[in-house]
């Protein structure tokens, strides 16, 4: 069904694409996400990585550096390995990370575990090792406690010292006045504890849900020291989300210009055939590909042309055989006239007359051949297929044959009595009796007649002799309107050269073909013309089904 569609073909192609294009979207947002996320998890370790780092170099020996480990360990519930620098095989992307003293990040999703690598100023032999675990309320309130720490040895300096490592941290760290921060009396109670706060903000703008850490300054009760805002990773903030949409219609329109290309390139060629054809050049043909509308079109485009050639070319040698054919017995009728105005024989004049009859008959004959060549060349006849017996019309034409004495045998191979073909009988008879009279005309003694249905389901006439027979060169141009193998022997016969094509057209209407070759028995010419012996009657069928509707 789609094969024969080209517009199913492009609603499926559509949904393909558009289902396509989803999975390409899903796929590209998390491959970016994934790379989001990586540097998000990086952004937030930087600075408290560079601060512990710091804290460690303070240390004045290894074992108070394993001490101050320990406790950070502790503090924020998580392992912290002091390992050799020389056991950690780095990449490239984490050993530079670690020279500009940032942190190294290896993800864990199956497990949802992080593992901190975090270089050591001044002992680039040692690393530090963190597992993470969990992320909570614990860590977080940690955090200032490692920068509080770091700003004890600066005293009354805390907040140039903020400033200088600021860069260092992805989110903003300052000190600010209590008075000055959004807080209710439990929380400014909290602070008064020495105890740190989380403040979460959800907010609807761009940066969405935030998170700050506010802890008290233990040199100065009126200020603390807050962290953040820090943004929460969001999956799909608007940026991606438009340039995901962006790209996805992209790529959709793409595929919609890729589907709708090969039928606007066909359009174009039928187009330029049919400009082709209005400026008179009927030799363009369109190529067939497929067996959608577009090809559909393309075959009735040159059906069409061929048909119109045919008029043309059938026009053109219609006015110039009609003419050639009339002249002679004008001529006859003519003179015999003259002969009848001078002569007082009455028997003379009696064979005038009869000569006048016989060329006026010959004129008739040629009249209704030409008429019914051109009925049937010039558009689609009217046709009323009935169930025929195939031997009564066959029987019929060798009566009608034999009733003007020949003096040829005609034999019929008769094909079953109760055999019933689909055709219409005015034309099947012509068929018969061209073919017949062609073969009576140009046989030496003998034409035999048969009929019947092969094994494909095809109906058959099926007229040969035992005359000289058609050269295989001539076989196809013996179809062709006013077409003579041998104009002496056609004229000495009686012959127009419109019989055969006239079958020929017939044998198109019926759906079917004509065909000539050498009989096996007679040795001579055989003709053979079928078409479908079963004809679907769609009115027929219709009417049937209504009186089935009526009936109760």
């Amino acid at each position: 069904m789609f094969k024969h569609s080209i517009f199913l073909r492009i609603y499926a192609g559509l949904v393909i694409l558009v289902a396509l294009v989803a999975v390409f979207g899903y796929l590209l947002v998390q491959i970016i996400n994934y790379q989001r996320a990586q540097e998000y998890r990086e952004s937030l370790t930087d600075g408290v990585s560079y601060i512990i780092s710091e804290g460690i170099s303070r240390q004045p020996n290894e074992q108070q550096k394993r001490d101050w480990i320990s406790d950070a360990s502790d503090l924020l519930e998580l392992p912290i390995y002091y390992v050799d620098s020389s056991k950690v095989d780095l990449s490239r992307t984490e050993q530079k990370r670690i020279d500009n003293r940032k942190a190294a990040v290896r993800y864990d999703a199956e497990n949802s575990i992080a593992y901190i690598i975090i270089g050591l100023r001044d002992d680039p032999k040692h690393l530090l090792y963190i597992k993470v675990d969990k992320i909570g309320e614990r860590q977080m309130k940690a955090l200032p406690i490692f920068i509080l720490d770091y700003l004890v040895y600066y005293p009354g300096q805390e907040k140039e010292y903020l400033a200088k490592i600021q860069s260092n941290f992805s989110y903003p760290i300052q000190i600010e006045k209590v008075q000055n921060l959004p807080l209710d009396s439990e929380q400014i109670g909290r602070l008064r504890l020495d105890h740190s706060i989380i403040l979460y903000r959800d907010n609807a703008t761009v940066r969405g849900t935030t998170i700050s850490i506010v802890s008290p300054m233990p040199s100065s009760p009126s200020e603390v020291l807050v962290l953040g805002p820090v943004p929460l990773f969001n999956w799909m903030p608007f940026q991606l989300a438009a340039g995901i949409t962006l790209l996805s219609l992209f790529v959709l329109s793409l595929g919609v210009y890729g589907l709708l290309v090969p039928m606007q390139r066909r359009l174009r060629e039928v187009n330029y055939a049919l400009h082709r054809m209005k400026s008179g050049d009927m030799t363009l043909r369109l190529p067939v590909d497929g067996t959608d509308e577009m090809a559909s079109l393309a075959t009735n485009y040159n059906s069409m042309s061929d048909h119109i050639q045919r008029l043309i070319e059938a026009q053109r040698e219609l006015m110039r055989a009609v003419s050639h054919e009339l002249r002679t017995p004008v001529a006859r009728i003519r003179f015999g006239m003259e002969m009848l105005a001078e002569e007082d024989d009455y028997d003379y004049r009696l064979q005038q007359v009869d000569m006048i009859d016989k060329d006026i008959e010959a004129l008739n004959t040629l009249i209704d051949e030409i008429m019914t060549y051109a009925k049937l060349e010039q558009g689609t006849p009217s046709l009323d297929f009935e169930k025929i017996v195939l031997f009564e019309v066959l029987d019929q034409v060798i009566v009608e044959t034999e009733a003007l004495k020949t003096q040829k045998e005609i034999e019929l191979l008769a094909p079953p009595i109760n055999l019933v073909v689909d055709a219409e009988r005015r034309y099947l008879h012509r068929v018969v009796q061209n073919l017949v009279g062609n073969a009576v005309r140009y046989c030496d003694h003998k034409v035999i007649v048969s009929g019947g249905i092969d094994d494909s389901g095809m109906a058959y006439v099926q007229v040969e002799d035992d005359g000289a027979g058609v050269p295989e060169e001539e076989r196809q141009r013996i179809f062709e309107a006013f077409a003579r193998l041998d104009d002496s022997r056609t004229r000495a016969s009686g012959g127009y050269g419109l019989g055969l094509s006239i079958v020929s057209r017939i044998a198109y209407w019926f759906g079917g073909k004509i065909a000539v070759d050498q009989s096996p028995i007679l040795g001579g010419a055989r003709f053979t013309m079928s078409w479908p012996a079963r004809r679907f009657n769609r009115a027929k069928n219709k009417i049937n089904m209504a009186k089935n509707d009526i009936e109760p």
